[in-house]
């Protein structure tokens, strides 16, 4: 039998196969339509397949793998009827979000955002990607965090991470984060000014950036999309 991939400690055993599957789907090292194996994910963590069975319908509900009965787990292709669903979820929610934000940013909640802009700078400053993805999430959190809306966040992280896959696809995906900076400089500037309806502007602009990257995509991997989702 194959030695574990990591030691399943502290965690149950169903956290750690969701997490370490959640990256490998989102990073693409598992693309949209391969199979997944249910007794090779058990043999390479160690475990029985009842853990497996249950970090496959976890990641069944974030919509990233397709478990049907009799048949191959699969990671989910990209869905465009979905994608829509979901970017319409999060600016229902987030244009809320940042317009309660607008209304209830204190000196402290500028401090933090002005300290979060700073470690996305250094990041892209050293082209780490992987760093400023985590960074771009906890930005949307602390927006949440200082709307005293903070179980937003739930809906905004699944919403989001539903199409992060395709920033990965994106062959300039680094030279895209000095723009996605300056949105959230300009939406933090919004909050700390007060003003909703230019947080609003700022923040629903920030979300059409992914436009030209899912029309390319879509147009260079066919396969990776659902062939009826039209």
């Amino acid at each position: 039998m194959a030695q574990p991939s990591a030691v399943l400690t502290g965690r149950t055993s169903v956290e750690q196969i969701v997490d370490k599957l959640y990256d490998e789907i989102i990073k693409l090292r598992l693309l949209p339509g391969e199979k997944i194996s249910e007794s090779e994910i058990a043999q390479r963590f160690g475990v029985s397949r009842q853990p497996v069975r249950d970090a496959f319908s976890r990641l069944a509900l974030l919509d990233l793998v397709q478990v049907r009965p009799q048949r191959a787990t699969t990671v989910k292709r990209f869905s465009a009827r979905a994608i829509q669903k979901s970017r319409f979820i999060r600016s229902a929610v987030e244009a809320e979000v940042l317009r309660r934000a607008a209304a209830r940013c204190d000196e402290a909640g500028g401090f933090r955002l002005d300290a979060e802009l700073a470690q996305q700078r250094a990041a892209a400053k050293n082209n780490d990607y992987d760093a400023f993805a985590r960074l771009d999430y906890d930005f949307h959190e602390t927006l949440c965090k200082i709307a005293q809306v903070p179980f937003a966040f739930d809906v905004v992280s699944t919403e989001k991470a539903k199409v992060d896959r395709l920033c990965m696809l994106s062959l300039t995906k680094e030279s895209r984060i000095p723009l996605l900076i300056t949105d959230h400089e300009e939406i933090s500037n919004a909050i700390k000014a007060g003003n909703g309806d230019w947080a609003v502007a700022a923040g629903m602009l920030h979300l059409t950036r992914l436009d030209t990257t899912i029309e390319t995509v879509r147009k260079n991997n066919e396969t990776f999309f659902e062939p009826d989702d039209d």
